[in-house]
Formats: C-alpha cells, sequence, structure tokens
C-alpha cells in the first residue's frame, strides 16, 4: 500500500476504508476484516457514525498488530467545545477498545469548533492521537483555524471526486501542508459516474473499473481516499490500484471538474440547521 507523509512526519496508507452508513453492527465487522483480508491497514469510522464498537471488534479480531492499522475517527457537532471535545475522545476510544487513535478529525466546521481544536492540540500533545484535523473545512474556515490557534491541521477531509476537485483549497492547503483526505470519492454514484464514456476509455485501456481509475487518480492528485463498499468483490477491485495513468489521461479527468459540491454545500443555510438537528447516543 502507498503512503503520504504528514506534516508532522506520521505516514497515513493513501488507501483507506471508509465506513460511514454501514450502520448494522454485524455487516461493518465482516466489511472492514473483508478489507484488513485485503491489504486496508487505515480505518475510517466517526462517532456519529454509530459503528465504532464494530470497528473496533473488527481490529481485535483480524490478529493485526495495533500499531500496524491507521484508525481515525470523529468528533460530532453535538460535542464541540473543549471540555465535551474530550469526552466525547474518550468515549471513542472505549467503543474501539484502544488507548490512542492515528488520527482524530473535527467533523464539522460547525458550533464551538475552536475550543474542540484546543481539546485535539492537548490530546496530541498527550500521545493520545498521532494526527490531528478537520473535515469540511473551507479555505476561509480553515485559514482563520490556522492563524487562531497553535497546530496547524495535518489533514482536512472532504468532499472530492472527478466531478469535484477542490482545485482552490486544494491550492490553499498545499501551502499549510495539509494533507487532502476524500469523502465519496466515487460522489455517491451521481452524474452516472461509473458509466461516464471518458472515465470507461480510461478503464478500457488498463483492464480496469470505472472506480479503480477514480482511486488511481485521486491519489495521483496527492488525496488520501477512503472508498466504502459492504461488497467483498468492490472491497477487493477498490484495492486493486497498482497502475499507472498517462499525463494524457490524468488531463482527460481534470477536465471533468464542475468545480461545485455535489453532496455537501455548507453555503447553504439549510445545511448546518440540518448538521446541528443530528443527535446520537455514543
Amino acid at each position: 500500500m502507498e503512503h503520504f507523509t504528514l506534516s508532522n512526519g506520521i505516514n497515513i496508507p493513501a488507501l483507506g476504508f471508509g465506513t460511514f452508513q454501514i450502520t448494522d453492527p454485524e455487516v461493518c465487522r465482516k466489511s472492514v476484516l473483508s478489507a484488513f483480508r485485503e491489504g486496508y491497514r487505515m480505518i475510517d469510522t466517526a462517532a456519529c457514525y454509530g459503528n465504532e464498537k464494530a470497528v473496533g471488534e473488527a481490529v481485535r479480531e483480524s490478529g493485526i498488530a495495533r500499531k500496524d492499522i491507521f484508525l481515525v475517527s470523529k468528533v460530532w457537532v453535538q460535542d464541540s467545545g473543549f471540555d465535551k471535545t474530550l469526552f466525547s475522545f474518550e468515549k471513542t476510544l472505549r467503543n474501539l477498545g484502544t488507548d490512542y487513535l492515528d488520527l482524530y478529525l473535527i467533523h464539522m466546521p460547525l458550533g464551538d469548533y475552536m475550543g474542540s481544536w484546543k481539546a485535539m492540540e492537548r490530546i496530541m500533545r498527550e500521545g493520545m492521537a498521532k494526527a490531528i484535523g478537520v473535515c469540511n473545512f473551507s479555505p476561509s474556515r480553515l485559514v482563520d483555524l490556522v492563524l487562531t490557534t497553535g497546530i496547524i491541521p495535518m489533514v482536512n477531509q472532504v468532499e472530492m471526486h472527478p466531478f469535484y476537485q477542490q482545485m482552490k483549497l486544494r491550492k490553499m492547503m498545499d501551502e499549510y501542508g495539509i494533507r487532502l483526505m476524500a469523502w465519496a470519492p466515487f460522489a455517491e454514484s451521481r452524474n452516472n459516474i461509473f458509466s461516464n464514456p471518458r472515465i470507461r476509455k480510461i478503464a478500457d485501456n488498463h483492464g480496469k473499473t470505472s472506480a479503480e481509475v477514480i482511486l488511481r487518480f485521486l491519489i495521483n492528485e496527492g488525496a488520501v481516499v477512503i472508498p466504502k463498499s459492504v461488497h467483498e468483490e468492490r472491497i477487493r477491485g477498490n484495492a486493486d490500484i497498482d497502475f499507472t495513468l498517462t499525463e494524457e489521461e490524468m488531463e482527460t479527468l481534470r477536465s471533468l471538474d464542475e468545480g461545485r459540491p455535489m453532496i455537501l454545500d455548507l453555503e447553504d443555510p439549510a445545511e448546518p440547521a440540518r448538521l446541528h438537528g443530528i443527535r446520537f447516543i455514543q
């Protein structure tokens, strides 16, 4: 598996396994175990996914040493703020059955995320997280966080796929040494992404699937990718991306960018209201 190096020197796998919307504990456990068998070593979860315990069970059942697994989780909006973030983090550790995380993220730039960040700086200084970062932060929110706090985020996990390539955000993040992690790399199947003729032609050139081409493209662009599937064949295929795209093929894929989000638009006032309304019992 390929790796990137974060700004603090920590190595992060370029390909991870996402668990968003895998809410059934047994399905989640089996899917994560399938991912481990296919060579994945990074698992991305979150407090609000409701599956941290299942992920933890799969980690223990896998027989893989904890040091060889890269665990990622996130604090949700309802637990923003210094004290609540520390409390949520402790629950996440208990759910996962571990005494540290490899990467801990603020899930949304909403609520008291500045207080959350100060808590995460403490968590990292005390060695309970190897790296810390954020999710869904726009360029302006990210710059504000960087200039207000002490530690620059190592990661910003955002929507990124061929139809939304985050060019403005990526340029700014490069200036601060922040690594992009792409959620929804397949755009949640929108725009008929898997049957797109330009992607399909490139896939046929290499004897690959459209999904494999998309993942190869995004990693080439410097993004960590976290595809999700509960189907063993797709889990296996998504890991089979050891091939080379030509520069012409890369330019073809870059030309698909529409420059706007398709899934999460935090500039729409309805979105923060909806997200604040999501509550869960961890």
